[in-house]
């Protein structure tokens, strides 16, 4: 439902070089190929207690620095399905209120009652997965200091994010986030987000049987191949084909490959049923050619 990965940079001068070149990144772009000009009077970064400029945010680290952590950073980032059944001009809202629940909730549950400073910004970039590209995925980035500060001993203290079986706070941010993210959706997409969501997914696994119970239609780079279409969202569909394809870990998996995005249904399928018939008047054609193709005898 969202994915909240943490990391962290440990407080040495090769580290401290990286860290601001991390902000700067985070500052100046939305993904590795989108330069994101800079506005007069408008800032990306919202400030809660970090800074809101990589000057003002690397000093508040090394200020704030424990023995082990110069900084921790997050990211935020909704399920991309999810987050298009939110209004498109409602979803920045969306992801930072997402974030500040998440952070300030994370550090409530942990008792941390006097909270931790962080500074985030958000990022509008596109997906580049295979099976459903350029599709809107904001997400936020959020820096923390390496400590925080403790009233009842007035002083700061070492920030961790332990993950051991006395306590597990990845797993704690991540229960934090699902509840905070469960909670927006009721909001900004409505009560029935998740029935909706639930038949999404279960249409999509209707439309990749055809590559279980159809021969295939044809052949795509030397490997078979089925035309079909896969469910975008409520409005649109994609029309492309099917096939087992290596994942990221090179496991092979059944996959989609889109060729023409952003369809209506019906068009979609008429699509897929053109390609189908192509698919398979190709296959005739390779097939006759083999079996007219001379044979020599030695």
């Amino acid at each position: 439902m969202c994915v909240t990965n943490v990391k962290y940079k440990k407080p040495t001068q090769n580290e401290a070089r990286r860290m601001k070149n991390l902000l700067s990144y985070l500052t100046y772009r939305d993904s590795r190929d989108d330069y994101v000009p800079q506005v007069s009077g408008v800032e990306r970064w919202v400030d809660h207690g970090m800074g809101k400029s990589v000057t003002q945010i690397a000093n508040t680290c090394e200020g704030y620095q424990s023995d082990h952590v110069l900084l921790f950073s997050l990211v935020v980032n909704p399920n991309p399905d999810l987050i298009r059944m939110v209004p498109h001009e409602e979803r920045e809202a969306f992801v930072k209120q997402l974030t500040e629940r998440t952070v300030e909730g994370f550090f409530d549950a942990r008792g941390i009652d006097t909270g931790v400073e962080y500074s985030y910004v958000t990022h509008h970039r596109n997906t580049d997965g295979e099976e459903s590209p350029n599709q809107h995925d904001p997400h936020t980035h959020v820096v923390l200091p390496g400590t925080y500060y403790d009233a009842d001993e007035g002083r700061r203290k070492p920030l961790y994010f332990s993950r051991n079986r006395e306590v597990n706070h990845i797993d704690l941010l991540h229960d934090i986030t699902q509840e905070q993210m469960a909670e927006l959706m009721d909001r900004y997409a409505g009560r029935d987000w998740e029935q909706r969501y639930d038949e999404l997914a279960t249409i999509r696994e209707q439309q990749e049987q055809i590559a279980i119970i159809e021969e295939a239609h044809g052949m795509w780079g030397g490997d078979p191949v089925w035309a079909g279409i896969r469910r975008t969202d409520e409005n649109t569909s994609a029309a492309g084909f099917y096939g087992w394809f290596e994942d990221r870990e090179g496991r092979l998996k059944l996959q989609f490959r889109p060729l023409m995005p952003g369809l209506e249904h019906s068009e979609a399928e008429r699509a897929a049923e053109y390609m189908k018939e192509r698919l398979q008047a190709d296959a005739k054609n390779i097939q006759r050619d083999e079996e007219l193709r001379p044979t020599i005898d030695f």
